[in-house]
């Protein structure tokens, strides 16, 4: 048995890299469709699929259906609005490119769930490799494996195998950062007006970018940075900033109001704040979402913003001091700080938070730094556990769970 297991072991060893990452991924979507398939059997009346779905009703489920309504009836010149007057939950607040990329591939398979599912398949695999490429350097091959092991069974794994665009923009965001740490700065060109039209997000790799441009200007003595460099890093931080806010000016152009987008995206916060949101505020989201959640969980509210403040001490900590953290480098570190930064200037914490924080995937490397056995083994399995709660509380209950009590 030792000797099968030691010929096994060596056989893995030796197989080509991109098939090693293709067995772990297809292992992890079977699970994952396994937990899906359980979900199913245990929807009822009450959830927002009712009795008996199928796998095909969770593909085109939740968000998927905005994407798939933008495939088929575009983006609205007019917003429609609620009736107080407010603006209306619509489509301006989903980029186009995985809404017709999917409808491309679903014209040939079908239909658009069929491509939109085939697209996140897809792209998860590539970003499995592309995650991969962007740690071995810096962890090592077996810790990279990890981490992509990780990764393609985290707690919000169903994402791979449904209409959303989370994988795909992973794929970019790994490539781009990837190519943005060998120096190979011209592809960015490409890959960031793709990311800015893929899922909201592109401004905080506007910030990254800037400050891996204070970071190697601060190392150049060591690490000597070309004046074509410094170019293609303030035109490319330009090209991400404009960019971002890109869309906005869109929505505004089609629907001739200049506030859009920033009303349509405070069309969902609206729903979970009872006495209204005003305007856009950054970094007000999280304190009132801190107080809100404190007080539907019974809690004094204004222990909400004591607790924020100490989770963002506690994060930048991790981020500078935690070994595990600094072995990812540099990078990957400023790229984590941005995004959480972005996030909390943005974002308001409801049923989404755990999806919007899948950019900061390439952390799992830290969890995998350490070579014990059995504490990889432990994360895999937290992974698993924390996949079905997910799964289960959206996929099986869904309505009677994510609702506003």
């Amino acid at each position: 048995m030792a000797q099968l297991a030691l010929t096994a072991t060596r056989r893995w060893a030796s197989a080509p890299l991109p098939l090693r990452i293709a067995l772990v991924y297809l292992t992890a979507r079977a699970v994952t469709t396994a937990l899906l398939i359980a979900a199913a059997l245990q929807s009822t009346s009450l959830s927002r699929f009712g009795a008996d779905p199928g796998l095909a009703d969770f593909v085109v489920a939740w968000d998927a259906q905005w994407y798939w309504l933008v495939a088929e009836e575009g983006y609205p010149s007019e917003l429609p609005l609620t009736e107080s007057g407010d603006v209306a939950e619509n489509a301006w607040a989903f980029m186009p490119v995985f809404a017709f990329a999917a409808k491309g591939i679903g014209f040939l398979l079908g239909s658009w769930g069929m491509g939109a599912f085939l697209l996140s398949f897809v792209a998860g695999y590539f970003a499995c490799v592309a995650l991969h490429r962007l740690l071995r350097d810096r962890l090592g091959q077996h810790a990279a494996m990890w981490s992509v092991v990780f990764f393609a069974s985290g707690p919000i794994a169903a994402m791979f195998q449904v209409g959303y665009a989370e994988t795909l923009f992973l794929l970019l965001l790994f490539l781009a950062l990837d190519a943005t740490i060998r120096r190979r700065y011209t592809w960015l060109y490409l890959l960031i007006p793709i990311m800015a039209f893929t899922r909201p997000g592109i401004l905080a790799f506007a910030l990254y970018l800037g400050l891996h441009g204070i970071f190697r200007w601060w190392h150049r003595r060591e690490d000597p940075l070309a004046t074509r460099e410094v170019v293609h890093i303030v035109v490319l931080g330009a090209l991400a900033t404009v960019a971002g806010f890109s869309w906005q000016v869109i929505a505004g152009v089609v629907t001739g109001d200049p506030g859009a987008y920033l009303a349509t995206e405070l069309s969902w916060r609206r729903n979970w704040l009872v006495g209204g949101v005003e305007g856009f505020i950054p970094f007000e989201g999280w304190i009132q979402a801190s107080q809100f959640w404190f007080g539907q969980w019974g809690l004094p509210t204004s222990w909400g913003p004591v607790v924020l403040a100490l989770l963002v001490v506690t994060a930048g900590a991790a981020l500078i001091y935690l070994p595990q953290v600094r072995a990812l480098g540099p990078d990957l570190r400023l790229w984590s700080a941005s995004y959480l930064l972005y996030l909390l200037a943005v974002f308001f914490p409801q049923s989404s938070t755990f999806r919007l924080l899948l950019p900061l995937s390439p952390a799992w490397g830290a969890l995998a730094v350490p070579r014990s056995r059995l504490w990889r083994v432990g994360v895999l399995a937290a992974c698993l556990v924390g996949q079905w709660v997910w799964i289960y509380h959206v996929y099986a209950l869904g309505n009677t769970f994510w609702q506003v009590p």
